[in-house]
C-alpha cells in the first residue's frame, strides 16, 4: 500500500515542481518562492522560503551531490541555490530574456540546461557559469527536457507535441513527431543504462496532454543513428498527464495527471500497481526519493504530499530504495563526507585517533557527522570535556579532518565520489554518475558490481570518458 505521511502546506500559490536530495524536499511554487524541507522529519528549514524570483518558479532540481539546488522561472532567469545556507551562487540569464519552463543539470554537474518558451535551449558550463550556446530546438515551447544518464545526450519536449533527441553540441541525433498529440509536458530518463556490445539502450518515460505516459527504449549502436521505440503506452488516468518521474532503481514510475490522481506503475511490465487520491486539483509535480521509499506530489492545490510506499506488489522497488540510503556508507567511515557520517561512524573515527575516552560522551550526546564537524571549543566544553589536553587534541583531530575532506575547495562536482580527491581521468560508469578511472576500476576488481553511489546492481561494468569534465577540471586547475 502507498500512505500519506505528511501534507506540506506552506505555498501561497500552485505547486509547480517537486525534488529530493539525499537529504532534503524542495518544491516550488508560483508564489515566486522555493521552499526547502529536511527529510528527517520535513521540518522547513530556516532558510526557506527562498525568493528570488521575479516571477512564478516553473521548475527546481538539485545536483546528483546534493550541494546546490536549481530553480528558473517566467523571469527567464536559472538561479543556482546553496542547499547548505539558501545563500545564491550564481544566477544566469536566458540571453534572449525568454521565460524558462525547465531546468535540468547533467549527472556530472558539468552542464546545465534550460528550456525557453521561444523554443530555444540555453547550455551553460556548469563549473565556471558561462553560456556555451543557445539553440533554437522547436518552433513551440520547450516545457520538458532532461539529460540522459551517461550525460552525453539530452532530450527536449515541446508543446507542439515532438520530442527530440540532441548531442551536448546541441545536434539533433533523432525527432519523434507528435510523441504526445496536442503536446508533451514532462520527460525523464532512468537512471541506469544498459550496454550490450557496442550498443548503448536508455528508458525514457513521457507524459503529455494526450492524458498518456509513455516509456520508450532509446538505443545507439556505434557509428549508426539513435532509435526511439515505443515499450508500453500507459492510459490509467483520464485527463493530460502533467509530470513523470522514474524511482531511483527504474523500477518504478510515478505519473500526476489533471484528473487529481497519481498513478504508480512498474516500469518493466507496465501494469499500474496504485492510484493515489488525495489532492483536491491538478497534479503538476512527482517526485520520488533517491534514498527512501517516498513519493512527493505537489498539486495545484498548494499543497505537497509525501507518500510512503509500502509492503504489497511495490515493496521490491520500495525495499530497494531503503538499501541505496543504507548503502550510502562504502567501505570505511572515511569515504564519506563528514556531515554524512553516522554516530557510529563518529565512535570509530575517535577510537582510530585514539580518542577512545570520548566515546561514551559522544555516545551520549548522540553525536554524529553534522555534529562533529560543527565542533569547537565552546560545544566541547558543554560536553563536559574538561581536560584542555584532551579538549586541544580533539579540536587538532577535527581541523585535520575538515581539511582532510575539503578536496582543495575543489567543485564537488570534480571530486571523485569514492575517494572525494579531484579527479585526473574522469570515466563515466553505468550508474551515470563519474569516477576517477583508477579509483572505479579497483572498485571493480575488489568485486563490487554495485554502483559506489546507490549500491544498486551495475549492468555493465563499461567506462566512458567524460571529457567535458575533464576539461572543466583542466580549465578550473589553470583558473587557480
Amino acid at each position: 500500500m502507498v500512505s500519506v505521511i505528511v501534507t506540506l502546506c506552506q505555498h501561497t500559490d500552485e505547486v509547480s515542481c517537486c525534488t529530493f536530495s539525499p537529504s532534503l524536499l524542495a518544491t516550488s511554487s508560483g508564489d515566486k518562492t522555493l521552499r526547502v524541507y529536511n527529510t528527517s522529519d520535513f521540518s522547513e528549514l530556516p532558510f526557506s522560503p527562498l525568493s528570488g524570483h521575479g516571477y512564478g518558479v516553473h521548475c527546481c532540481c538539485f545536483s546528483p551531490c546534493g550541494r546546490h539546488l536549481l530553480s528558473c522561472s517566467t523571469d527567464g532567469s536559472v538561479v543556482v541555490w546553496s542547499s547548505d545556507t539558501g545563500e545564491v551562487s550564481a544566477a544566469l540569464q536566458h540571453p534572449g530574456r525568454s521565460p524558462l519552463r525547465v531546468c535540468a543539470l547533467a549527472p556530472d554537474s558539468s552542464l546545465l540546461l534550460a528550456g525557453a518558451c521561444d523554443g530555444t535551449v540555453a547550455l551553460w558550463d556548469f563549473s565556471c557559469k558561462t553560456l556555451r550556446r543557445c539553440s533554437a530546438v522547436s518552433e513551440a515551447s520547450v516545457v520538458a527536457l532532461c539529460f540522459s544518464p551517461c550525460g552525453q545526450m539530452f532530450v527536449t519536449g515541446c508543446t507542439h507535441g515532438d520530442l527530440k533527441l540532441w548531442d551536448t553540441d546541441i545536434s539533433l541525433l533523432h525527432a519523434e513527431k507528435d510523441a504526445h498529440d496536442l503536446g508533451v509536458t514532462c520527460c525523464c530518463f532512468t537512471p541506469q543504462f544498459k550496454v550490450d556490445g557496442c550498443c548503448v539502450e536508455f528508458r525514457l518515460a513521457s507524459c503529455g496532454q494526450d492524458s498518456q505516459l509513455k516509456i520508450w527504449i532509446v538505443s545507439q549502436r556505434e557509428g549508426a543513428a539513435c532509435v526511439m521505440k515505443l515499450l508500453h503506452t500507459l492510459t490509467s488516468q483520464s485527463a493530460p498527464v502533467l509530470s513523470c518521474a522514474f524511482s531511483s532503481d527504474g523500477e518504478l514510475v510515478v505519473s500526476g495527471s489533471v484528473d487529481k490522481s497519481v498513478a504508480v506503475y512498474d516500469a518493466n511490465l507496465g501494469t499500474l500497481l496504485h492510484t493515489l487520491k488525495q489532492h483536491d486539483r491538478y497534479v503538476t509535480a512527482v517526485a520520488l526519493s533517491p534514498t527512501m521509499p517516498w513519493i512527493a506530489t505537489g498539486s495545484m492545490d498548494r499543497t505537497v504530499n509525501v507518500w510512503r510506499i509500502r509492503d504489497g506488489v511495490s515493496r521490491t522497488a520500495a525495499e530497494s530504495m531503503q538499501t541505496a540510503c543504507q548503502g550510502r556508507k562504502l567501505p570505511g567511515h572515511s569515504r564519506l563526507l563528514v556531515a554524512d557520517w553516522s554516530e557510529e561512524d563518529v565512535q570509530t573515527w575517535l577510537r582510530e585517533e585514539g580518542l577512545q575516552e570520548l566515546v561514551s560522551i559522544f555516545k551520549a550526546n548522540n553525536i554524529d557527522g553534522a555534529e562533529l564537524s560543527q565542533l569547537n571549543k565552546e560545544t566541547a566544553t558543554e560536553l563536559g570535556i574538561e581536560s584542555v589536553g584532551l579538549r586541544g587534541r580533539l579540536l587538532r583531530k577535527i581541523e585535520a579532518l575538515r581539511a582532510e575532506q575539503s578536496g582543495s575547495e575543489a567543485p564537488d562536482e570534480f571530486l571523485c565520489p569514492i575517494t572525494r580527491e579531484l579527479m585526473k581521468d574522469p570515466v563515466i560508469a553505468a550508474d551515470g554518475y563519474s569516477y576517477e578511472r583508477e579509483s572505479i576500476e579497483s572498485w571493480f576488481r575488489g568485486k563490487n558490481k554495485t554502483s559506489p553511489m546507490t549500491n544498486l546492481p551495475l549492468t555493465a561494468t563499461l567506462l566512458t570518458p567524460n571529457r567535458s569534465l575533464k576539461t572543466a577540471i583542466t580549465r578550473w586547475k589553470s583558473s587557480q
